[in-house]
């Protein structure tokens, strides 16, 4: 049993991750092994990304104080809470490892630009590349017309000797 106090206490954290975090998932995990569990908290924590289980009640608590947009998702099952200081990479690494653990974890929605956003709209936020992905497609696109213009004039020079 959770005393008043302790739950005072985990809303105020809950309510320090929202306010300092650039995006929010609601992550639903059911039958989730311990090992599981430390290596997507080991991943996370890893790639500056916070992860917190907390009861839905207190959650809701928690996000009552919040002005944000849009309708809650339903918080349906056991909450996950994926947070962090970069947009993106919240939503991006725990999709990650909702492929890799076949529906154990599942996105079932979160808080991104000041509002809420559906279960869909937080799987197209998590299949954005990160930057250093978008930074060598950019490359790769630039290279390209370069690459075919040397492969043209060598064939000419094959041809013309």
């Amino acid at each position: 049993m959770i005393t008043k106090e302790k739950k005072k206490e985990i809303v105020e954290k809950l309510k320090r991750a929202f306010k300092d975090s650039k995006s929010v998932v609601f992550a639903n995990f059911k039958g989730l092994s311990v090992a599981d569990s430390s290596a997507i908290r080991r991943a996370l924590r890893a790639e500056g990304v916070g992860y917190s289980v907390a009861r839905k009640t207190l959650v809701k608590i928690a996000l009552d104080g919040e002005k944000l947009e849009g309708e809650r998702p339903a918080l349906d099952g056991e909450l996950a809470l994926v947070y962090g200081s970069d947009a993106l990479a919240p939503a991006r690494e725990i999709y990650g490892f909702q492929k890799k653990l076949d529906g154990k974890i599942s996105i079932i929605g979160g808080i991104f630009e000041g509002g809420y956003k559906s279960k869909e709209a937080m799987l197209a936020i998590a299949s954005i590349p990160s930057l250093q992905a978008l930074r060598g497609m950019f490359v790769n696109i630039i290279n390209s017309p370069i690459q075919r213009c040397a492969i043209a004039l060598n064939e000419i020079a094959k041809l013309k000797n």
